[in-house]
């Protein structure tokens, strides 16, 4: 984990939790696969063999042998490839001998045929490690980024618990538009979550954009709308920046086309007022938090859902803030996408508030570890789609200290 300076919003004197998770334990299946088809070409060559010696000389399997150098250079390193290449060749020679072919045109093209193959597969095995180095650069250099722009929670802000986790996604090493923050403020905590529509280096500018105006307008706006309203157009300026569109008070032109735009971020903002057992919430386009009561688990769906961040002229939909009962022992679940559209191998969606029922009465962070186990498991541990989730518990006794 990168150590962050000390910064007075949030520091609580409890140690913070890891937010950027790679999970290497949540990754157990997608390894175990892999482990299976490392051993693919060995057990090829195997059945190769056994079938060519077991089945009636005029049945000529032996040329089976080139798929061995061929799988292996799809999963295994270059020398284990030679190896392979290699023993296929050896085991090939043998056979033919075995079988009195030795020397006839046709084992002599299967012979050329098979060190083509080899050298081929070498080829592409060696272009395929270059890349697979190339994307376990750029994934350590987007963990990194993320890292460093997202601060990390700490476990406990006034009278709440919190704990989070962030997933990268397996099959992408862009980084993701993913983020959240918590923030003391003079109103109460204030929590942000949201999600970016896009990738790599846009989403790190976007994301930087919202995270800094929200820690700055969380400790200034007393108003959690208010920094709704803000933070969208903080987005929509950053937008215009993007698209190359004119600057308030200049004439529109060719840039009013860009209002039609992908780039926008959907955020969920929320607020513990001190002195009051109750939570504030703001919806910007994103999905409904859960809220988990008495071991009941519903989600919050808004009265008035406002607009994404970065649309607000466009689909005039003004932020609204919604009050609903916050007491010692609830919990809140906050999440991104990633968490509800990840599918399985037969197409069904992971579902979230299903599995937080189940886990509800577990502590915090087990739940919160149980759900990223659960989430994983279910994708086979390969997400196509980075995920964020925090959660949040209201303290016993200490609903005064906010």
């Amino acid at each position: 984990m990168i150590s962050h300076p000390a910064d007075p919003q949030h520091t609580t004197g409890v140690p913070a939790e890891d937010h950027v998770v790679p999970d290497r334990e949540g990754r157990g299946p997608l390894a175990e696969r892999r482990g299976l088809l490392a051993l693919a070409p060995v057990l090829l060559m195997v059945a190769v063999t056994l079938t060519d010696l077991l089945t009636p000389r005029w049945l000529h399997v032996a040329p089976v042998m080139a798929a061995v150098p061929v799988l292996a250079a799809a999963v295994l390193p270059v020398p284990a490839t030679a190896a392979l290449g290699g023993a296929a060749l050896v085991l090939t020679l043998l056979l033919q001998t075995n079988a009195g072919q030795r020397g006839s045109p046709d084992s002599n093209v299967v012979l050329c045929a098979l060190i083509v193959v080899g050298l081929a597969s070498l080829v592409t095995c060696a272009l395929r490690r270059r890349r697979e180095r190339q994307l376990r650069q750029a994934r350590s250099v987007a963990e990194t980024a993320q890292r460093a722009l997202m601060h990390p929670l700490p476990r406990r802000m006034r009278s709440l618990a919190l704990s989070g986790v962030y997933l990268p996604a397996e099959s992408e090493a862009r980084i993701g538009g993913d983020f959240y923050e918590a923030v003391h403020t003079p109103y109460g905590t204030r929590i942000l979550i949201g999600d970016v529509r896009s990738k790599g280096l846009p989403a790190v500018g976007a994301s930087a954009t919202l995270l800094g105006a929200f820690r700055e307008l969380a400790d200034r706006e007393a108003s959690l709308t208010t920094v709704a309203r803000q933070l969208d157009e903080r987005a929509q300026r950053h937008i215009a920046a993007l698209d190359g569109r004119p600057e308030d008070g200049e004439p529109e032109g060719k840039g009013t086309g860009a209002l039609f735009t992908e780039r926008f971020a959907t955020a969920l903002l929320v607020e513990f007022p001190p002195g009051e057992a109750v939570a504030r919430i703001v919806h910007c386009g994103h999905p409904e938090p859960l809220i988990v009561r008495a071991g009941r688990v519903h989600a919050h769906v808004p009265e008035h859902p406002g607009a994404p961040l970065g649309l607000g002229d466009l689909l005039g939909a003004a932020p609204v803030a919604q009050t609903v009962a916050f007491g010692p022992g609830d919990r809140l679940v906050l999440y991104t996408d990633g968490f509800i559209e990840a599918r399985d191998r037969r197409g069904r969606f992971y579902d979230l508030t299903a599995h937080t029922h189940v886990h509800a009465g577990r502590p915090l962070p087990a739940m919160v570890a149980a759900l990223r186990r659960a989430l994983l498991r279910h994708v086979g541990g390969d997400l196509d789609d980075d995920a964020a989730l925090v959660a949040l518990e209201r303290l016993p006794c200490e609903t005064g200290r906010g």
